[in-house]
């Protein structure tokens, strides 16, 4: 057990680990929308704040695992194809054409959250303010398009098998058993209503597993969920705080880039470290390993030099709604790994393959009562796993 002290200590670590990237997009994403200083201030709060309350959910409702809820850089295709919007480009002044640019998002974010919690509960039914909160529709009412809404859609599904990953590593790093389906579902159905509360409040952004503060917990071997709570708490308080939160933004992005090369390359380890649980001397394992490994970083690579060179992806059709959706889902290295192995690890020679597959050792966690442990670590507060039983 840790003392009250340690907690909120480590909890004020994840609060600044998570600070980094929600200071980082809208410094990116506001110009280019046209907004001025004072509203990339305010979508800073608001990012934090929404990432505060959607934190807490996540623990209390879903996978309970100690990771915080932070902008995916997932997100960032589609919102900059919003942006270059020609209906909105049009705009002349420049604040006219911000707000307008945030309600488009937070039309096209409000649509995506609702797959993604259908998805995820299928199974289960002197520039900033001394105080100021956030509140819904703070922008105004949002404006849905159809085509906005695919693209974002698209990044939703990135960030749903991003999340997947990050949920397995928190598990592994915080001791716990390997989340069985019906706790992966109820963590992406909790964080498809973090989404809508994204769309809602307005946060140019949609919300994921943040991966540095799940490096972090590896770090420093503390898997509290307590501390993610008190985290969320900074993140709720220093948002409302908009001069302590502005004290806190000006942290250079240099330091936090050097922490996350320590941080991203402890959780990619810890994926790689799932590999042990298959035979590694087999030939078609180690085919499908490298072949994955290698194609999942290279075809992302390719898509942002390709579209840094041509100035649009390699997806260019008149349906600007079908070109997004593919670059979007093709620039994530993760979700082109993801695509590649299952389908090679399905075709390939896998019929009397099972045990170098390492399908035996995880047969257990593919049901709540598999392991024991699961009841401890994956039970709901408050007694309310007795309304949503686990299958």
């Amino acid at each position: 057990m840790i003392t009250t002290g340690e907690a909120i200590a480590l909890g004020f670590q994840h609060y600044i680990l998570a600070l980094g990237t929600a200071v980082m997009i809208p410094t990116i994403l506001v110009p280019l929308m046209g907004g001025d200083d004072n509203d990339k201030v305010r979508v800073i709060q608001t990012l934090l704040f929404v990432g505060g309350i959607n934190t807490l959910l996540q623990t209390l409702f879903g996978t309970r695992l100690p990771t915080v809820m932070g902008g995916s850089y997932a997100f960032i295709i589609p919102i900059i194809s919003i942006i270059h919007d020609s209906n909105l480009t049009r705009i002349i002044d420049d604040h006219h054409r911000f707000i307008q640019t945030m309600r488009a998002i937070q039309g096209a974010v409000i649509i995506s959250s609702f797959v993604q919690i259908l998805l995820g509960y299928s199974q289960l039914w002197g520039i900033c303010s001394r105080i100021k909160i956030p509140y819904p529709l703070q922008w105004g009412a949002p404006i849905f398009y159809a085509g906005h809404s695919f693209s974002m859609i698209a990044a939703a599904l990135v960030s749903l098998i991003e999340s997947t990953a990050g949920y397995k590593a928190a598990a592994r790093l915080a001791s716990a058993t390997p989340p069985p389906p019906y706790v992966l579902s109820r963590g992406i159905g909790t964080q498809g209503i973090g989404l809508l509360i994204d769309g809602l409040f307005g946060t140019s952004s949609g919300s994921t597993v943040s991966v540095e503060n799940v490096g972090l917990l590896g770090a420093t071997r503390v898997g509290s969920r307590r501390v993610i709570q008190i985290s969320a708490g900074f993140m709720i308080f220093f948002s409302i705080l908009g001069k302590f939160g502005a004290l806190f933004a000006s942290i250079p992005f240099t330091i936090f880039a050097a922490v996350y090369c320590v941080l991203f390359g402890l959780v990619g380890a810890v994926g790689l470290s799932f590999l042990q649980f298959t035979n590694m001397n087999s030939m078609r394992n180690k085919f499908i390993s490298g072949v994955s490994l290698f194609l999942g970083l290279s075809v992302p690579q390719y898509l942002q030099q390709f579209t840094t060179s041509a100035q649009h992806g390699p997806a260019h059709t008149n349906a600007g709604w079908f070109n997004d959706y593919i670059n979007t889902i093709f620039s994530s290295p993760p979700t082109v790994a993801l695509i590649i192995a299952v389908f090679l690890d399905n075709t390939l020679d896998y019929k009397d393959a099972a045990r170098d597959r390492g399908m035996p050792w995880w047969v257990k966690f593919h049901t709540f009562e598999g392991d024991s442990r699961n009841e401890e670590f994956y039970n709901l507060p408050f007694n309310l796993h007795r309304y949503f039983p686990p299958v």
